[in-house]
């Protein structure tokens, strides 16, 4: 049975780079575009749209430069792999600050571009199947009794009991939290508030777009160069964990 293409949005204000781009992922089956953009804020606007799960992007664009495109997309949904493609190396540490995937540099050759593409592919499919390999955890500690949140939302305030707070993501320019029953709640409150409300021996900011309540993590894989995918326990949402918070986590479980 053959799996849905993956769709990608390619961002470049160079007409033939773009053209470049198009014909690398019509020579790869497991790739469909979905748009293109030609500055900053017409890529933006083509994630908010349309949801890709992979999005190719120069760094120096008119009306918004890559780097700064690519914090918007996470905040819009920090699951969609980003991989730069540019004449200028010295942007790399601001890309991979961004947590980018790849970092090409003009000009590259078809067999590079394919490399990325591939591991891109094999990623997102593990993350979509789960991943037999992954890396467990050691059990964490035993709950002790947790107070309430108070959520401030659109309708007003939600009272949640903080131990069936399973994760806290940023997701479409908003706050999101999911329980173990199923909830799911939104809030104008930032990610920072939240955690400051949370309890600390309990819940872990893991990236700048999650914080995971521990009890629940099953276990952590690889997900790009720099980052892992964690799964959660009673729900279908996962999050991403940075490379250097993983290194403090195991800290805490050591």
């Amino acid at each position: 049975m053959n799996e849905t293409p993956i769709p990608v949005v390619i961002a470049d204000d160079e007409p033939g780079m773009r053209l470049v781009m198009q014909k690398v992922l019509r020579s790869l089956p497991d790739f469909a575009l979905a748009a293109e953009a030609a500055d900053g804020p017409c890529l933006v606007d083509a994630v908010e749209r349309l949801r890709p799960r992979l999005v190719f992007l120069d760094v120096e664009m008119p009306g918004m430069d890559g780097v700064e495109c690519a914090r918007l997309i996470q905040d819009i949904d920090p699951s969609i792999l980003l991989i730069f493609a540019t004449a200028h190396a010295e942007y790399m540490a601001q890309a991979f600050e961004v947590y980018a995937f790849d970092y090409l540099l003009k000009p590259f050759k078809l067999e590079r571009v394919q490399q990325t593409l591939s591991r891109a592919r094999d990623m997102l499919r593990l993350r979509e199947a789960g991943d037999s390999a992954a890396r467990p955890l050691p059990a964490a500690p035993p709950p002790k009794p947790l107070g309430r949140l108070m959520l401030h939302h659109r309708e007003g305030v939600q009272f949640l009991n903080m131990q069936d707070i399973l994760l806290v993501q940023r997701e479409d320019r908003a706050t999101v939290l999911y329980t173990a029953q199923g909830g799911r709640y939104v809030t104008s409150d930032t990610l920072g508030d939240i955690e400051a409300r949370l309890d600390a021996t309990l819940f872990f900011r893991c990236h700048k777009s999650y914080i995971i309540n521990l009890q629940h993590v099953d276990n952590i894989t690889p997900y790009g160069r720099w980052t892992y995918i964690v799964r959660l326990r009673g729900t279908q949402h996962d999050a991403l964990i940075t490379h250097e918070r993983y290194a403090d986590l195991e800290k805490r479980f050591a």
